[in-house]
């Protein structure tokens, strides 16, 4: 067992990219300052460049565990929080299971009404970085520590094909597919004038029936919106629809899921167990996000859809790839069928670790190294900005 935590570290991780994140502006969409774009498809603010909250504790003994979390947006909100009240709390508490200190972090605020945001954002990356030092300090990794040991191979799926035509996007899964992937996402918006049946006629015609195709509708829909869409992509046999309303409306999560056809997929935005239990049953996919949830809620949620008869296939987002790998073992952990792949941000940031997990032939290859098995190297150092250290 880790000794009592003594001192907390906080960064954000910014790096420059060569393309913003779901392609260049389109009609009606604006940058919001020098770091950030609104989507018109969906009105959302995605960063310029990647940016996540990076932390490293340390406990009594020296021993460091390294945890990550959003950043996108206001990275100093998670900051204060954790300088203000749930890392001092942290150093006072004697060190023990991961999860048994989520929940003491966690009631905090629970009187206060306090349940997500970026609350629960600070407490992910806590958590990763206690699961990692936990692990570590038995000797085993994290996924021996949540119950199964031993190296992995995850199936992976091609998040997005950032192509400027119909063309460009089948000739881009095309290469991919020729590389051994076998799944594909690709979201609403990257479709001709907002054809997307079209996509998937030109994408099942150029890749054949075996390939698994995927859409992202990003919360654009009504439900007899999202019904109907589903409905006419029904003959292109559709491996599974995301996110098609609101993440708010319950009700219509559940009218959605009820009428498809093909399996309903939620889950990146939530933070707890408590997000996913009124949608138990809607969803056929449940796609937690480690960036959010942090190991112990990964866990939890999981576990609870796996009863409930739904597969886990996570989600991944931007960031240094901390919160990816811790992903990717708890994934493993957890008899996931399948994880996203950002392949247009994992490879190019997970060279700034020391021992990443690689993702090549279609699937993540996961070692049994201690904890989540990744460290920033000394590239990484120099994209990493401190924030606050206790």
């Amino acid at each position: 067992m880790h000794k009592r935590i003594e001192k907390i570290e906080v960064f954000t991780f910014e790096r420059s990219r060569n393309t913003t994140y779901l392609g260049d502006l389109g009609d009606g969409e604006f940058a919001l300052g020098d770091s950030h774009v609104v989507r018109r498809f969906n009105g959302t603010v995605y960063p310029r460049f990647d940016r996540s909250v990076v932390l490293r504790l340390t406990d009594a003994d020296g021993a460091t565990g390294w945890g990550e979390t959003y950043g996108l947006v206001a990275p100093k909100a998670v900051a204060a929080l954790i300088e203000d009240l749930l890392g001092p709390y942290l150093m006072m508490l004697d060190p023990g299971r991961p999860d048994a200190t989520w929940d003491a972090l966690y009631e905090l605020q629970r009187v206060r009404g306090y349940w997500g945001g970026y609350l629960a954002d600070a407490l992910a990356a806590l958590d990763i970085a206690l699961w990692d030092l936990f692990a570590r300090s038995r000797g085993e990794s994290l996924q021996a520590a949540l119950g199964r040991p031993g190296v992995g191979a995850l199936p992976a799926y091609v998040s997005g094909l950032p192509g400027a035509s119909k063309a460009a996007r089948l000739e881009l899964a095309q290469s991919w597919q020729a590389r051994g992937f076998d799944k594909v996402k690709i979201p609403v918006s990257h479709s001709d004038d907002g054809d997307i049946a079209g996509e998937f006629d030109s994408l099942r015609r150029g890749l054949g029936a075996d390939q698994k195709i995927a859409v992202d509708v990003h919360w654009t829909c009504s439900a007899e919106a999202a019904i109907a869409m589903a409905g006419s992509l029904a003959p292109y046999d559709p491996w599974f629809f995301e996110a098609p309303v609101a993440s708010e409306d319950i009700a219509a999560q559940h009218a959605v899921g009820r009428a498809i056809a093909c399996p309903l997929a939620l889950g990146e935005e939530w933070r707890t167990e408590w997000d996913y239990r009124p949608r138990a049953g809607a969803a056929a996919i449940v796609q937690p996000e480690m960036g959010h949830t942090g190991v112990t809620q990964f866990i939890r949620i999981a576990e609870r859809a796996r009863t409930d008869g739904a597969q886990i296939i996570p989600h991944a987002t931007i960031g240094l790839g901390l919160f990816a790998n811790a992903s990717l073992r708890a994934a493993l952990a957890a008899g996931a069928e399948a994880h996203e792949f950002q392949h247009t941000i994992y490879p190019e940031n997970a060279a700034l670790l020391e021992g990443a997990a690689s993702c090549e032939a279609g699937a993540f290859h996961i070692p049994d190294s201690p904890g989540h098995g990744t460290i920033p190297n000394e590239d990484a150092m120099a994209h990493l900005k401190p924030l606050l250290t206790l």
